[in-house]
């Protein structure tokens, strides 16, 4: 593979397609520039085989397919396959178009939105469609739109457009909260709402702050559109309510009363990385009693967590020491966190414990009594 000593990013660009691969130079070969690869700067003894052409609708797409790595030193040339194999890809302009073809394709085809869950699964092989239908060619997936009482998001809707909304900072300001704590600008340009919610990583963060907000999904498929609350969606790590042939075409969130207290902690390790626990608040206060309590809980189980009764043992209390004690422990014990790189399970349930305290905290003092 390509790298060198400053970097082991390699951008290839050519026409509409653009590849960001990470590669690691194998220390053991000797480094030499070589003129065959413009596009990169090269110091070291392979070169990046890729055809970045965007092809022609219905052919296969093959920029995602092979890493040759050739020696400039006599070595033998070597092929490994360490990211997607060929799939056909298709740009519909209508999410009726996008429908048709899930139908024809069944559960060989996947939808593509913003597409940061669903490569790096290609690239692992945990998922190899061989269908990929881009959707964002559809117009009618982009936008926000307030009838009074409910904000509708369309799916293709990207987190950066939340952050710039000014309907939903008034409206809905925990969105712009929450998504300003997604990766980074790069990711937030490209990565949508739709993509985000869709796809059941438990890890993502608008699930979680869906299910809080009391949210429905809007799915379309060949039967026309059904609306599926966001907590009853999620049924396991990637397994939804989302029927194969179906597509998530937009969000639609209840507004909540003016002067509501909001708050969305996280906890992670670096700046963009998942979380090690999240935690979402919804409340409203009348004279310093909790009129309004809503909950739920980020990567602390193989789904987003809605923490229905610890919202309950809130609501009618004045948010003193004792009763939030109950409602954190109420939360903490419908955690099941794996144990992993970002700590022990039993750590990760206490600071979802934690980052709940804190989350309260700030709603709490956002609030008008």
């Amino acid at each position: 593979m390509i790298c060198d000593s400053k970097t082991d990013a390699i951008r290839a660009r050519q026409s509409a397609v653009r590849v960001d691969l990470r590669a690691v130079c194998a220390s053991s070969l000797e480094c030499a520039p070589h003129p065959s690869a413009p596009f990169v700067n090269v110091n070291c003894p392979a070169v990046l085989r890729l055809d970045t052409t965007l092809p022609a609708e219905g052919e296969p797409l093959s920029w995602f397919g092979t890493l040759g790595i050739r020696s400039f030193c006599g070595r033998q040339r070597e092929e490994k396959d360490v990211i997607p194999g060929a799939f056909t890809y298709h740009r519909p302009s209508s999410v009726a178009e996008a429908v048709a073809i899930l139908v024809s394709h069944g559960d060989e085809a996947r939808p593509l939105s913003g597409g940061h869950s669903l490569i790096p699964m290609m690239k692992l092989r945990m998922a190899a469609p061989e269908h990929l239908v881009d959707l964002g060619g559809i117009a009618d997936l982009k936008g926000i739109t307030d009838d009074g009482s409910t904000i509708t998001i369309r799916a293709m809707t990207t987190q950066h457009e939340l952050i710039a909304s000014d309907l939903l900072a008034q409206k809905l300001p925990i969105i712009r909260e929450t998504a300003l704590l997604i990766a980074d600008p790069q990711i937030r340009y490209v990565g949508t709402l739709g993509g985000n919610v869709a796809n059941g990583d438990p890890g993502n963060d608008m699930p979680a702050l869906m299910q809080c907000l009391d949210a429905a999904y809007v799915l379309t498929g060949p039967d026309g559109e059904r609306d599926v609350p966001a907590r009853d969606f999620y049924e396991a790590a990637y397994f939804t309510a989302l029927a194969p042939e179906e597509i998530l075409t937009a969000v639609k969130i209840p507004v909540p009363p003016a002067g509501h207290g909001y708050a969305y902690e996280k906890l992670k390790r670096k700046v963009g990385d998942y979380a090690t626990a999240a935690a979402a608040v919804v409340l409203t206060l009348d004279g310093g009693t909790v009129t309004f309590c809503s909950i739920a809980l980020t990567n602390v189980s193989d789904t987003p967590l809605y923490a229905k009764e610890a919202g309950e043992i809130l609501t009618g209390s004045t948010l003193d020491t004792a009763t939030v004690a109950r409602a954190v422990a109420a939360a903490e014990a419908i955690t099941e966190p794996a144990s992993d790189g970002r700590g022990p399970a039993e750590y990760r349930t206490k600071m979802a414990g934690v980052m709940l305290q804190k989350a309260l905290s700030r709603a709490a003092t956002r609030a008008a009594s």
